[in-house]
């Protein structure tokens, strides 16, 4: 306990812990005050005008669905042939869109947070994701480099016991940090949505959704802090994590997927680490590849193929549980000095 005590007092001692709270908290603030200063209350006229073109727009998309429906049946007149409609017609099928229009879509320049509650969590989450990479990397990287793991293993003589209070004590408050930080970030914009705005459809499934989102953005958080530490103390510098992160980005995710493009492999978008993680933040990840219907004799292909988050979870916990591993068996027998 006394190890955990002295980890945590370590952790929000430093510097580079606290200017990346600090930017945390303008990042938070800036995005608050444009979006309080861009939105504004709709009178009833505004309202009721964009009720109206909202209900218009379910019509149009009711009328649509239907006249799809007789173009399959062969009783669509010949002065709608020239429209454009999809092979499968349950595309355009009201009931089964993931949302229909609603009055907020017509109201520009008014923040709704039902709307925006996603994209918002969104950033939120790509930010703590960069904080715990960050923080993780600096945390033991310049412990190692400084000398100061050797003077706390004086201490405390047991290695593995030292670097799994180091990797419990980053994981715990960067957990509390993104709890903290959600919650309040969310609510200002919640009440942001109240009073300069709209509230938006608040229903339980909306709630269900944005939590499924914020759980999996809360683990990836977590991974990426687990990752910044891993590499970091497998290159005893907080820099190793920086340049293998820079190297993996221009050389895997732009340069091998330039090469993959070029000689046509099928289905490259699977052996890219941003894939998976867009995948498993958002519970699916669509992907189109030209290869997917050649050969295919059903002419309602369309390209397209998924990436589960379940898979995609997966590769993420096998990636940052291997190199975490590696650095623990690294570091339970390299020279410290």
């Amino acid at each position: 306990m006394n190890l955990v005590r002295a980890e945590l007092e370590r952790l929000s001692a430093r510097r580079f812990v606290q200017l990346m709270v600090v930017l945390l908290v303008f990042a938070f603030a800036v995005t608050a005050a444009t979006t309080l200063a861009g939105s504004h209350k709709p009178n009833a006229d505004e309202l009721n005008s964009a009720q109206a073109r909202a209900a218009e727009a379910r019509n149009d998309m009711e009328t649509m669905f239907q006249q799809c429906l007789a173009r399959q049946n062969g009783t669509l007149g010949q002065g709608e042939m020239d429209r454009y409609f999809p092979q499968d017609c349950s595309e355009i099928d009201p009931i089964r869109q993931e949302q229909l229009p609603i009055a907020a879509d017509f109201l520009p320049g008014v923040f709704s947070f039902g709307q925006q509650a996603r994209p918002l969590l969104y950033f939120l989450i790509a930010f703590l994701v960069l904080f715990g990479f960050l923080v993780g990397a600096s945390y033991i990287g310049a412990d190692l480099n400084s000398g100061g793991v050797v003077n706390l293993l004086l201490w405390r003589p047991r290695r593995v016991t030292v670097l799994a209070a180091k990797l419990g004590t980053l994981l715990g408050a960067v957990l509390v940090l993104a709890l903290l930080a959600s919650v309040a970030y969310l609510a200002t914009f919640w009440v942001i949505g109240q009073t300069a705005g709209l509230p938006g459809r608040l229903d339980g499934d909306f709630w269900r959704s944005l939590g499924a989102v914020h759980g999996r953005g809360l683990v990836l958080v977590l991974l990426a802090s687990a990752l910044g530490f891993a590499i970091a103390t497998l290159g005893r510098h907080t820099s190793a994590a920086l340049g293998a992160a820079a190297a993996y980005l221009v050389v895997w995710e732009l340069g091998a997927r330039l090469v993959l493009e070029i000689v046509d492999a099928r289905r490259p978008d699977h052996l890219m680490l941003s894939s998976h993680v867009g995948a498993w933040l958002t519970g699916e990840a669509r992907f189109f590849d030209a290869q997917e219907c050649r050969g295919e004799g059903d002419s309602l292909c369309d390209g397209f193929y998924s990436l589960t988050w379940q898979p995609a979870l997966l590769v993420l916990l096998v990636i940052t549980g291997g190199l975490t591993a590696a650095a623990f068996a690294v570091f339970r027998r390299r020279d410290l000095i």
